[in-house]
């Protein structure tokens, strides 16, 4: 499971970040801002070749020695960053996949909200439900 989520602002703010556990927050602040140039980088690259039908999964952005950094954008230039334990060998690609879809779905009930001004910090139980869901339980 991840050990950070993070949602960031199609101008490359962050909407959303949690970690686990909290003592390591900052070293995740640091890890996906920089996993924001590789997105940059693979979203270019990805958007002279295919024209306009891209593939909404980056994939693996890069590993560290620690973790795997995956990373996902969404039509409206929404990035979304999984940080995994490295030493977690039974994640699959499909599992990851799966976690972005649902990131992505309880994302747009988020914007859906009428209460909800886009471009805020989000703020709500239920995605921080969902992102608890696809954390690792630690103790």
């Amino acid at each position: 499971m991840a050990v950070c989520i993070a949602v960031i602002a199609k101008e490359n703010y962050p909407l959303y970040i949690r970690s686990v556990p909290t003592q390591n927050e900052l070293k995740f602040h640091y890890t996906v801002h920089t996993s924001l140039d590789v997105v940059e980088e693979k979203i270019s690259s990805v958007g002279k070749s295919m024209g306009d039908q891209r593939e909404l999964y980056l994939g693996l952005l890069y590993p560290t020695e620690d973790y795997k950094v995956y990373g996902y954008v969404t039509n409206s230039k929404v990035k979304f960053v999984i940080v995994v334990d490295s030493s977690n060998t039974s994640l699959r690609d499909n599992e990851i996949r799966s976690m972005f879809r649902k990131l992505h779905n309880s994302f747009t009930d988020v914007m859906c909200n009428p209460f909800h001004n886009p471009g805020d910090h989000i703020q709500s139980k239920a995605f921080d439900g969902i992102v608890s869901g696809m954390m690792v339980q630690t103790g």
